[in-house]
């Protein structure tokens, strides 16, 4: 609400910096060269038309069907449009750095200096910064526009910058083909050394390792089969060994078990049983029987029982014989399979070996081969990307259509008279309404009656216009109510007299202490005045110059001041003689008197208090005119001993942390106050013209607002 009433009250500050500013920028605006522009609209596609076959791809990508690739695709674009690649093609086709209109030197005469500067200008970054690039939304068209001070040299610059760009593109995919070209032949021939030599380590190992004919692979195989021949044969053989060793186990354990001498075991043996063995049996078992037989009818020592017995031995000998080969067979063919299964194992073994190193020779094989297999393959990719690439480099097939060329437009773009002058009253009324917040901000005086309420928390008991202008003098002015009654001055006193009246309506003061933060506020002025609107109401009043420092009441009313309160105060005289009528009815002053030289001391004096006694049972009102509150501590001394206190604070004069210190005295003092009256108003002034519109017309004559006296 604070700053509503100060915009108001401010408003021609800020209507007048609003007008200002707007008529400053509409005259800038007016003076500024006019500003043409000119557009070319192209479409440009992801990529060139396909003329080749779909096999043959370009160095520069295919278009995708992602939205984020051709956003950022069209995005570079723009960028390359307003390149200084562009601008510089531009300029030197159309040799824009010796144009001086272009260059905004036409306004130099001498040749020579408009020479020197245009070699000092950069041509090129001022198309640059003249180029305009706006995308069509959701399509493929791009506006290319240009401002220049020229319409006809607008449309110019905007096609020849569209022809720039479709020239830069299709340089750009050029260069983009020569270093790939460029790039791609020096990895051919290092691929094709490459190649070569790769296939000629893989032969020299071949050769090396008489592989020519038959492959790593298939000598692995055939060695492989050999050592699963060999794995089957040692199973058999120790599969046989086996048998043997328990044969000849049991053969081992039958001779163990067998009485000494005793050889009949062998029978038992696996293998006793052929022909040759049975003969031999059967024949010792016959000639045994021939021995038992003669051994009945002789004696062992006969000779046919020796020659019979030696027979016998002899058959034995030759059975026992038998017998023993077969068990040296048996152990002769498990040392056999023993000999055997070595042998197995150290072939099988020898085979392993090779299997390794067949293994280890493959993989160095398929090491040497898988190299020269990427070599060769590399070799024929490059080669064939090379020869894509230089068939499409042939191609002179860009992106990039013209859809419509530009053509001068003479309607000026710039200065835009309207908006600026809008722009501009805007930017007026916020810098307006920023002047009144700082000045509201840096205003620190009291100035309405919300800044005696609001700031200072007093009673507002009513304002006084000013009147200065309305009387010649000092002592006509301290006198304007009572020579003019019905001015509005004179209202405004009555007002505030009703207001003090109102405050104690039970119990009205007798005694008043009119009173100021500092000097010059209107104090005395306003203490004549409300006297004499309470003397015109019938009472009896008496002013009273308290003070001693610089008295002025015996000056308003033209009275002597040779005795005064300090005389009273001081025992000489008599208050009756000390008080001197005026030229107003019911109105009385008691002068100063002499001035002392302790003012505060004889206002602190019993003397002084029944003095004030006295002067209060003689009179209806007695009404104190003290000095200021910052200035001396004598109004804090007299508000302790009368009734009530006025503050009497001059419109934008008044400071306001000057009136806190006042009131801050008369809290400490305990001091009742009845309010604030708001002195040397102007209802001239615009921020109380408004407020305060019916005291302006209101009263004499010569304040009528037509010149027709009002009543």
């Amino acid at each position: 609400m604070r700053f509503v009433r100060a915009f108001w009250r401010r408003k021609w500050i800020v209507l007048g910096v609003a007008v200002l500013i707007t008529g400053l920028a509409a005259l800038h605006t007016l003076r500024k060269p006019k500003v043409y522009a000119a557009s070319t609209s192209l479409i440009i596609d992801v990529t060139a038309p396909r003329v080749l076959d779909s096999e043959v791809k370009e160095v520069m990508g295919e278009e995708r069907s992602n939205y984020w690739f051709n956003k950022e695709y069209y995005a570079t674009q723009n960028e390359v449009i307003t390149s200084r690649a562009v601008s510089t093609r531009v300029v030197e086709k159309l040799g824009l750095q010796h144009d001086a209109a272009f260059l905004g030197l036409s306004h130099i005469q001498d040749e020579k200096e408009r020479m020197q500067a245009a070699q000092g200008g950069d041509a090129a970054g001022l198309l640059q910064s003249r180029i305009r690039v706006m995308p069509v939304k959701d399509s493929r068209v791009v506006n290319i526009g240009v401002e220049d001070l020229d319409p006809q040299r607008a449309a110019l610059l905007a096609n020849e910058v569209a022809e720039a760009y479709m020239a830069e593109n299709l340089a750009l995919r050029l260069r983009t083909t020569e270093s790939a070209t460029q790039w791609l032949e020096e990895r051919k021939v290092e691929l094709e050394k490459a190649s070569k030599s790769s296939e000629l380590t893989l032969y020299d190992f071949k050769k090396r390792e008489d592989m020519l004919s038959v492959s790593p692979e298939s000598r692995k195989s055939s060695v492989n089969d050999r050592i699963n021949t060999y794995e089957q044969n040692l199973t058999q053989v120790r599969m046989k060994l086996a048998a043997l060793q328990g044969r000849v186990d049991a053969i081992r354990q039958l001779q163990k078990s067998s009485p000494t001498g005793d050889e009949t075991w062998a029978e038992a043996v696996p293998g006793a049983g052929d022909s040759a063995i049975q003969e031999f049996k059967r024949r010792y078992i016959e000639q045994r029987a021939v021995c038992v037989e003669l051994s009945e009818r002789y004696l062992p020592e006969h000779p046919k029982m020796l020659e019979c017995n030696s027979k016998l031995g002899v058959v034995r000998e030759d059975f026992v014989r038998s017998l023993n080969n077969v068990v040296r067979k048996a152990e002769t063919e498990l040392a056999q399979g023993v000999a055997e299964e070595k042998h197995l194992l150290r072939v099988l073994a020898v085979a392993r070996d090779e299997a390794f190193q067949l293994g280890k020779k493959q993989i160095e094989f398929e090491n040497l081969h898988r190299e020269a297999e990427n070599n060769r393959r590399l070799y024929e990719l490059v080669l064939r990307r090379l020869k894509d690439i230089e068939l499409s480099g042939l191609l002179r097939t860009t992106n990039v259509r013209v859809l419509d060329p530009a053509r001068p437009n003479f309607m000026p773009i710039q200065p835009n008279v309207r908006r600026s002058v809008m722009m501009a009253l805007i930017f007026g009324l916020v810098i307006g309404c920023g002047v009144v917040v700082l000045l509201e901000f840096l205003e620190n005086t009291v100035r309405s009656q919300a800044d005696v309420e609001e700031q200072l928390g007093l009673a507002f008991l009513g304002f006084l216009p000013s009147v200065e202008g309305k009387a010649e003098n000092g002592r006509e002015r301290d006198l304007y109510v009572h020579n003019q009654p019905k001015s509005s001055v004179a209202e405004c006193c009555r007002a505030i007299r009703t207001n003090l009246l109102f405050m104690s309506p039970d119990k009205p003061f007798k005694t008043l202490v009119v009173t100021s933060s500092g000097p010059q506020e209107g104090k005395s002025t306003n203490c004549i005045f409300l006297g004499v609107a309470m003397a015109q109401s019938g009472n009896r009043v008496l002013l009273l110059d308290t003070d001693m420092r610089r008295p002025r009441l015996h000056k308003s009313f033209g009275v002597p001041n040779d005795v005064g309160i300090s005389s009273l105060v001081v025992g000489e005289g008599t208050l009756d003689k000390a008080v001197k009528s005026t030229e107003v009815p019911n109105l009385f002053v008691l002068p100063c008197g002499p001035i002392p030289p302790n003012p505060a001391e004889l206002l602190h004096t019993q003397a002084f208090a029944d003095l004030l006694k006295a002067a209060s049972e003689k009179f209806d009102r007695v009404i104190l005119d003290s000095p200021p509150l910052n200035a001396v501590s004598d109004s804090a001394v007299l508000a302790t001993r009368c009734d009530g206190v006025v503050l009497v604070l001059r419109a934008g004069k008044t400071n306001r942390e000057s009136a806190r210190r006042a009131l801050r005295s008369l809290a400490d003092v305990q001091a009742t106050m009845y309010g604030a009256i708001l002195n040397d108003l102007d209802l001239t002034d615009g921020p109380y013209r408004d407020s305060y519109l019916g005291y302006r017309y209101y009263g004499h004559p010569e304040e009528s607002k037509d010149g027709v006296a009002s009543s």
